[in-house]
């Protein structure tokens, strides 16, 4: 079986794509895969270092409203359909399966003019111009939140690696906190942002330092690698306080951790409800409120608190975060809460759907393909494409 999958720009668009390629491998190591991306994404370091291949397109950006620039969209659009095509004949896919980014739009359009079979997934609970166009196209749609609205959209949750699926936190308590250089008896918080640092968090975490000795509740707090070069051991009086740039071993951060203070991106909100971690959630305040979104379901399930980005505080930190901490039952009630909402088979379900999909064992009924000029009738409502 040949595989293309469509999917770049951030991580969240990423990293789902290549779980499921995983899980594709897991099921038929012979199936071939092929990414396309563009040359201004993550996707040119996450595809190669976990060892697929990479075919480059024209990005085409997509305006979050409608401009002048707008016209400009279906002239860029079709040299990206074309090059998208291509290499779908290069491969001679059986299928294409769509995360959404700019890469997206051309590659579905690119399948669909070749009849090939089409599956989007969309992470997020608003689904970004990409996907929508996708989901006018096909109706093999998949969710990885419950209250995603979309055209023909089935929640399955969103495709997490197997480094994470797999982890027995518990289990790897002990030897996680040893790796990171944590005591084995004190409560422990994990503090996190995107791939690059959260500044709102990382200042309140700093100011909270005494705080956190005074109540002995330890921290592994990851800056993000743009705020610092080298990991800082800043225990005092006995309890750990240890800042590092960057974490390659997430599984072993969640397994070290009793709770996490973070923001909520969906795939932040998939891998602790999969690995049954508590979450502090700071969502970020940007756009339309999806992280806010990704969060809510969490927290009124009891398996997190949420916090405003402006509210964020050491004081809130001291009267809400660490009494919690250091409560032991709340902190397992917590953990319960999270794990039921978790799903951490998504990658497996998604890959056999593409499979059966691919096969024809789920046909795809005929639906018509939009006019070349006709574009601009799905990008009306004012959001980018993600």
């Amino acid at each position: 079986m040949r595989v293309a999958l469509a999917g770049g720009g951030t991580a969240g668009h990423i990293e789902p794509a290549l779980s499921l390629a995983d899980a594709l491998r897991r099921i038929d190591p012979d199936t071939e895969i092929l990414c396309l991306g563009t040359e201004r994404g993550l996707e040119t370091r996450l595809v190669p270092m976990r060892g697929y291949e990479l075919s480059l397109i024209p990005a085409v950006p997509l305006p979050r409203r409608l401009t002048p620039q707008l016209l400009s969209v279906p002239g860029k659009l079709a040299g990206a359909l074309s090059a998208a095509g291509e290499q779908l004949d290069k491969l001679q896919a059986d299928v294409l399966v769509g995360f959404g980014g700019y890469v997206a739009t051309p590659g579905y359009l690119a399948a669909r003019r070749r009849k090939l079979p089409i599956v989007v997934h969309e992470a997020n609970p608003l689904p970004g111009l990409a996907n929508r166009l996708g989901a006018r196209l096909t109706p093999h749609v998949f969710t990885g939140h419950p209250h995603t609205q979309i055209r023909n959209g089935r929640f399955i949750g969103i495709p997490l690696r197997g480094q994470i699926t797999s982890l027995d936190r518990l289990a790897m308590g002990d030897k996680a906190r040893t790796y990171f250089g944590l005591r084995q008896d004190l409560p422990t918080l994990l503090i996190f942002g995107g791939s690059q640092g959260a500044q709102r968090v990382n200042e309140a975490a700093f100011a909270a330092r005494n705080a956190f000795r005074n109540a002995g509740v330890q921290v592994l707090h990851v800056v993000g690698p743009k705020n610092a070069d080298e990991p800082q051991d800043l225990t005092q009086d006995g309890v750990p306080y240890v800042a590092v740039p960057y974490v390659d071993r997430m599984d072993m951060a969640y397994a070290a951790a009793d709770m996490a203070m973070c923001r909520s991106g969906a795939m932040t909100c998939a891998e602790l409800t999969a690995v049954g971690l508590p979450g502090a959630f700071v969502p970020l305040a940007i756009g339309n409120g999806e992280q806010t979104m990704n969060a809510e379901p969490i927290v009124k399930a009891g398996g997190g608190v949420m916090v405003d980005n402006a509210e964020l505080s050491p004081e809130w930190i001291a009267r809400q975060l660490i009494p919690l901490l250091t409560d032991t039952d709340r902190i397992v009630s917590m953990s319960e809460a999270a794990s039921r909402m978790g799903r951490r088979d998504a990658d497996m379900e998604l890959a056999r759907e593409v499979m059966a999909i691919a096969r024809g064992d789920k046909p795809t009924p005929d639906m018509p393909l939009p006019d070349d000029d006709g574009y601009e009738d799905y990008y009306d409502d004012g959001k980018d494409a993600r």
